[in-house]
Parts: C-alpha cells; sequence; structure tokens
C-alpha cells in the first residue's frame, strides 16, 4: 500500500562524503592543481573578507588575514597529538563549539575522521586544508585555504595553547564555512556540534526530573560507542565557571566516560566516571580518586576501575551524587557508521529528508486541528522487541536544516515539534477527523527554537504515524527526521500515482437531456463542437448554477488541454456528445468538491483543502506535488479560487490520463520525479 509523504526516506547511508566546493573538486584536486602552478590556494568560496566574519555588523578592528608561515617560522598542523590544551577560545562566543572539540579530543576514532592527518605545512603545503563534518545525512569535506584574522600577528579567533600549532583554529573556520561566516556561530549547544563531529543524534535529559532507568539508558549508549557530556546550570554570567567547595565547575561542560556497578558494604552501587576537559580539578566527595569508600571494595575490582587514575581530571561518583550535583545530561548515539568494531551494539537508522511549505504542508501544531493534518506525514512500523523485553526503543530526532546559514536572511529557529500516533491500517494521508478524535502514543516533551528535538520512547511493535510541525502554521523550513531503533523497523514512504477510472455511462436523465439539446444548438452538421463551442455551452451550463463565467484564461486554458481530452477518445479534434457527457459528469464532480470547500461562498477554497477535494476527485498527489501546487495557484490568504481549482484539476486530470493511456505505472520516489510531472501539467 502506498504511504503519501513529502518525505524522501532512506536508510541511513551516512558513509558518504562530498565534496563542498561549488566546482565539486576534491581537496587532493585542488591541491596538485596549486602544486602544479606553484601558487597557495585561496578559497573563492569563503574568501578572505569582512563577510566570512560577520553579517550583521562592520568589523570593529582592523584585521589582517595571514597564513600560518606569516605568523611563526615553523608552523605545525598538530603538535603531539590533538588535545584539549589545542582548544582555546577567542573574541567569538562559541564556547559550545569548543566543548565539542574538547570532547572530539577524547574519541581518536571520530577526531581522525572530522581531522584528516593527511596534510601538513611541510612536503606538500600548498595553502589548502580539509575537514568532513555531517550534514543532514552526508559527511562534507569542506576545504579551507589557510588564511586567519589576525589583529597585530596574533589571532583573534579558537587558537592552541601552543603558537605553532594551528589544526583547532583552521578546524573552526572551516566549521564558519559551512555556515556562512563566523559570526553564524556565536551561541549555541555542545550537542549540535557534536552531532555534526559524528552523524550522531542527541538527547538531553535533566537530571532533577529523568527517568528512573537514567543510568541503564547512559549504560546502553555508552555500550553503544555513544559520546555524552554533562554541565551544571548557573543563574547568572557570573556563576560562569565558578568553582564549588565538592571540587566541581558550573557552566563547563564536561565528558561522561565510564559507568559500573561495584558491590559496596553488601550492597550494590551505580558509579559514574567524568572527566575534566581542563584535565586537573575534580570532585572530592564520595568515591573521588583517595576517598576511604575504595577501600571496601574488592581489591581487584578497585584495580580493574581505578587503573591509570591520577589527577588527569578524570574522577569517580556515585550515581545518585551525580544527580543532586549535575543538572543536564547530553548524550549523543553515534550511528552505525562511526562506531568501531569492538561496540558491543549497533543502532539502527531510518531518515527521512522533507519540509514546511505555505498554503499546503505547513499546517503547525495540533493546536491548529483544521490545517494539522496537512503537516508531512509517515508510517513507520516496528516488528521487532528489543532484546529482553516486549516493547520496542526508539530514538526520534526531528532537525531544522541550514537555520545558521539562513541568519544573515533574517531568518532564525522554528519552533519545532512532533507527535507519533498509531497507524490506521487503509489509510495513506489520514484526514482532520482521525487528529480530531484520536490521541497521540507518543510526542516530544515540548515545542522549542533549538536546531533539534530529540526524544526516547518505547513502543510496542506495531504501524505508527510520525508527524512533524512547526508549533504556528504557515511557517517555512527544511527538515530532517532521523529514527534510531534497536531492532530494523521498516520505514514506508513510496508513493504510487493511480490514474481514477472515467465515470461508465449510464441511463440519460432528464439534465442529460437538457445537455443534449444544448449541445445540439451549438453542434453543426458532424455533430461535434470545437474548443470555443465548449467554452460556449460550459459558460451556459454554470451561469445556472452562479458559480463562475469562463473568463480569457479559462478559455486559453482550454484552448491547451481541448486536443488532450479529445484525442483520449478520438483525433478529429472536436468533442461529441458522449465524449462531453464523460467530460461533464467529472466537472459536475469538481463543482460540487469546490462548492463543499468554499462554505461561504466568496469563490474561493483554503490551499489546505486542496487535498482533500483531490483525493476525493480519485487524485492521489505526494505532498511534493502538492506544495508545488500550491506555490503555482495559492494567492498570499492561503486560497484557490475556482478558475484556478479548474485550471489545476483539468490538468491533473489530463495528466493521469496520459498516464493510463500510455498504460506507465508510475513510482514516484524521488523529487525529479516529481518536479518533472508537475510542470508536464502544470505548464500555462
Amino acid at each position: 500500500m502506498p504511504v503519501q509523504s513529502t518525505l524522501s526516506g532512506k536508510n541511513s547511508d551516512s558513509n558518504q562524503v562530498v565534496s563542498s566546493q561549488w566546482d565539486g573538486k576534491s581537496f587532493e584536486q585542488l591541491r596538485q592543481e596549486c602544486l602544479q602552478k606553484g601558487v597557495l590556494f585561496e578559497d573563492p568560496d569563503f574568501p578572505a573578507a569582512d563577510a566570512s566574519l560577520f553579517f550583521s555588523q562592520s568589523v570593529p578592528v582592523q584585521i589582517e588575514w595571514k597564513r600560518p608561515k606569516e605568523i611563526c617560522q615553523n608552523p605545525k598542523f598538530i603538535v603531539g597529538g590533538a588535545d584539549r590544551t589545542d582548544i582555546c577560545q577567542g573574541q567569538l562566543g562559541d564556547c559550545w563549539l569548543l566543548a565539542a572539540i574538547a570532547s572530539l579530543t577524547i574519541k581518536k576514532e571520530a577526531l581522525a575522521r572530522v581531522v584528516p592527518h593527511d596534510q601538513d605545512f611541510d612536503r606538500g603545503y600548498a595553502g589548502i586544508f580539509h575537514f568532513q563534518f555531517w550534514q543532514h545525512n552526508k559527511w562534507l569535506d569542506v576545504v579551507v585555504d589557510d588564511r586567519l584574522p589576525t589583529v597585530r600577528n596574533r589571532l583573534i579567533m579558537l587558537h592552541s595553547a601552543s603558537s605553532d600549532e594551528f589544526w583547532s583554529a583552521l578546524l573552526e573556520k572551516a566549521y564558519a564555512k559551512v555556515h556562512g561566516s563566523y559570526e553564524s556561530l556565536k551561541g549555541g549547544s555542545t550537542m549540535e556540534a557534536m552531532e555534526d563531529f559524528t552523524g550522531g543524534v542527541g538527547e538531553m535529559y535533566e537530571t532533577k526530573s529523568a527517568p528512573d532507568d537514567l543510568f541503564t539508558i547512559m549504560k546502553k549508549a555508552l555500550d553503544r560507542g555513544s559520546m555524552m557530556g554533562c554541565s551544571i546550570d548557573i543563574t547568572s554570567s557570573a556563576e560562569s565557571e565558578a568553582r564549588t567547595s565538592t571540587g566541581l565547575v558550573k557552566g563547563h561542560a564536561y565528558s561522561i566516560t565510564g559507568l559500573e556497578e561495584v558491590h559496596f558494604r553488601g550492597q550494590t552501587v551505580k558509579l559514574i566516571r567524568i572527566r575534566n576537559p581542563w584535565g586537573q580539578v575534580e570532585w572530592n566527595g564520595r568515591w573521588s580518586d583517595n576517598s576511604r569508600e575504595w577501600d571496601y571494595v574488592d581489591k581487584a575490582e578497585k584495580t580493574r576501575i581505578l587503573q591509570n587514575s591520577t589527577d588527569d581530571g578524570e574522577f569517580w561518583m556515585e550515581f545518585e551524587d551525580f544527580k543532586r550535583n549535575y543538572d543536564k545530561v547530553e548524550i549523543c548515539n553515534m550511528s552505525p557508521d562511526a562506531l568501531d568494531d569492538d561496540t558491543k551494539r549497533h543502532w539502527e537508522v531510518n531518515v527521512f529528508e522533507g519540509n514546511w511549505i505555505r498554503g499546503s504542508t505547513a499546517g503547525g501544531c495540533r493546536n491548529y486541528i483544521d490545517t494539522f493534518w496537512t503537516n508531512p506525514q509517515f508510517k513507520l512500523q516496528l516488528e521487532d522487541a528489543d532484546d529482553d523485553d516486549d516493547v520496542c526503543s526508539v530514538v526520534i530526532a526531528l532537525m531544522q536544516k541550514n537555520r545558521r546559514k539562513l541568519r544573515k536572511e533574517g531568518l532564525d529557529l522554528e519552533t519545532i515539534g512532533f507527535a507519533v500516533y498509531e497507524a490506521p491500517d487503509e489509510e495513506d494521508q489520514v484526514g482532520k477527523d482521525f487528529f480530531r478524535y484520536h490521541p497521540s502514543k507518543a510526542r516530544s516533551r515540548t515545542y522549542i527554537n533549538m536546531r533539534e528535538v530529540s526524544e526516547r520512547f518505547t513502543l510496542p511493535p506495531g504501524k505508527y504515524l510520525l508527524v512533524p510541525t512547526t508549533f504556528q502554521p504557515h511557517q517555512e523550513a527544511d527538515f530532517i527526521i532521523r529514527i534510531f531503533s534497536e531492532k530494523k523497523a521498516e520505514a514506508m514512504f513510496s508513493v504510487v500515482l493511480q490514474p481514477p477510472m472515467p465515470s461508465a455511462p449510464e441511463e440519460e436523465t432528464e439534465e442529460e437531456k437538457g445537455l443534449r439539446r444544448l449541445f445540439d444548438q451549438l453542434a453543426g452538421s458532424d455533430k461535434a463542437i470545437c474548443v470555443m463551442e465548449l467554452q460556449e455551452m460550459l459558460n451556459g451550463v454554470l451561469s445556472r448554477r452562479k458559480l463562475v463565467v469562463m473568463d480569457n484564461m479559462m478559455i486559453k486554458m482550454l484552448e491547451k488541454i481541448f486536443p488532450n481530452i479529445v484525442k483520449q477518445v478520438d483525433n478529429t479534434g472536436k468533442m461529441e456528445f458522449q465524449e462531453f457527457k464523460v467530460f461533464w459528469d467529472k466537472m459536475k464532480k469538481w463543482i460540487m468538491l469546490f462548492l463543499s470547500f468554499d462554505t461561504d461562498r466568496s469563490g474561493k477554497m483554503s490551499s489546505y483543502e486542496l487535498r482533500t477535494a483531490l483525493t476525493a476527485a480519485g487524485m492521489n498527489l505526494n505532498n511534493q506535488l502538492l506544495q508545488l501546487i500550491g506555490l503555482r495557484f495559492a494567492d498570499d490568504n492561503y486560497e484557490i479560487d475556482f478558475d484556478d481549482y479548474l485550471t489545476c484539476i483539468v490538468r491533473l486530470e489530463n495528466m493521469f490520463s496520459t498516464l493510463k493511456h500510455t498504460k506507465i505505472n508510475l513510482f514516484i520516489r524521488d523529487s525529479s520525479k516529481n518536479d518533472f510531472f508537475l510542470l508536464l501539467s502544470m505548464n500555462v
């Protein structure tokens, strides 16, 4: 059964790496070109100019862009391995990014992908470097030149504590390029960058209101190789990085590196291992490195847990103390391609991409019941329960695309969320009444203006309907949905266009006898009518209904489609009465559908109701077609008048009939086909 959706869906294939350059050339191609020409690379996509720094303000000081060899005598890409000491914040408010980079240095496998080591300032140097970031289900290989912003020969953005090391400064520049400028990096969540470094999906928990099985959730995540962090909230900027009496730092990003259960005085105690990226300043309470609690733990177990334990910023805490002292836990679940071979379990991943378009699929949240049902929908089948359980663990993550880059156009993050419903068996696009009378089975905890909203659910096996939305209707954005599950989930997203069957001939009614009389008056001796006579006949019939009169635009439309309507039956170029009767049966249905939605008899219907009207007319379209039709025919108030409605529906009828006539079975799976067939049928 086809499932109608604006979303293109696929299993995660995020191993794919593509070049970010406008011409598609790879890092190695560009480097070799520069070496052959004997020049240093200058990036045309991210030039050494003020526009690459700021978009909303002028540069406050005189900035010079310099290459590392102009800053120091013997620059190095990495000195002694990439670690936390290589990350010093500059003038930009992007500490969230720095915290993620610090966490990245702990995950050596992930670091090697983000920061390839096939580059340096020695052999093969051409002023060009590259980094890899995950962006919307693919890895971007981002190329930059090594010109960096300086004031008085000192780097003003992210830099290393070593004046001759430049990997972190160039990494920040590449990340700024992805988002359009350095200024676009101001303000953000550590989780955002962690996802871009790993291709993972993030979850956030408030420790004071976390589920009872938070320890189990975190242990499972660690077993899968997930990256985890935690932090203590601050109430004012004055508290930022303030140290508590127990050795913890407020407003500071920590990494979580281990979870264990130990036997202590006849009880089982849950422990958590935490790392301060500073490499010092540790917890001094219970279960800290030299606390007496360790004296009551079996010696072999103690040695295993505390191996290599020094004043290196890493320490153990009892899990209950952890929840009392820390406020937030962030979990970045790594996608399967990012896991190493030693990881115990893997996630199954499904990915979908779509958009909200005003007038067709931007229906807003459940508060707006009249348009909520028009949001993109897709079905997901959870077939197998988790190991040792009778339910399915699922993480659903809804992410807005490219919003940082759009800041310079005055756009920012939309307020987003989603709901999950038990899917009815026989329906494709679920209608308004379903949502009016059926509650959701799961949903995002809140609507929030963050890049990504993600939640973990446990659902019984079955078929589900996922509806992603903005909070307000008419808000446009592109999005990506990722679904992580312990067992493989089947995502059903193919769309089949089925042309409607023509109405069966019936015995002539009184109406048909009246139509025949009018037809005979207009037809000549050949008992057939041309396009102008058809227009006159339709005006005569429609005027009795006091709905609309055929205007010049409709005449032009009829002139275009008339030959195609007629040639479905013969090639005379004219329409006989039997042909007109079939056409009029459809026209009546279209008119009555329009009137059923034009409740105030204004001659217009809501573009959000177009889906229902077309479905009732036997035309099942996916959301991408509906979005483009809405953009083509709806006005600024998201309404469609009768003329445009009729133009649209007749052209779609012509397209369906053509497909049927040529016996084409169309399975739409990508937008290029959608656009082609829409242009084929909608071109005026």
